[in-house]
């Protein structure tokens, strides 16, 4: 799985790889300069052009992948318009808050307690 996954990665050393595997057949067949020895290429001119075009080829199909995803909604949310009720603040004086922390005890009280 994680070779799945990290191939489209390593493709350019692939690329490189395969030049240095078949060097002598690249210079003396796909390379550009093979009729001009004194330029010395030796093939060298082959792993740019090759590495180019893999690169164009992976931005095309990124591209066409990401122009022919369906367009899925997950949902949708209306919107309706806000009532806002007049109904009076009540006073924070009037309200008591009573609690006791003495009546909370947590689930795991029984489970984890200090070693005795």
């Amino acid at each position: 799985m994680l070779l799945a996954v990290m191939l489209p990665t390593l493709s350019p050393w692939g690329t490189v790889a395969y030049y240095h595997i078949n060097k002598s057949y690249i210079a003396r067949e796909l390379c550009e300069n093979r009729q001009k020895p004194i330029a010395m290429c030796y093939g060298k001119c082959y792993i740019p052009k090759k590495l180019k075009e893999q690169q164009y080829k992976k931005d095309n199909e990124t591209t066409e992948r990401v122009e022919n995803m369906p367009f899925l909604q997950l949902f949708f949310e209306t919107v309706s318009a806000f009532i806002f009720d007049e109904k009076p603040i009540p006073d924070l004086k009037s309200l008591r808050f009573f609690f006791r922390i003495s009546d909370y005890s947590t689930p795991a009280t029984g489970i984890l307690r200090p070693p005795q």
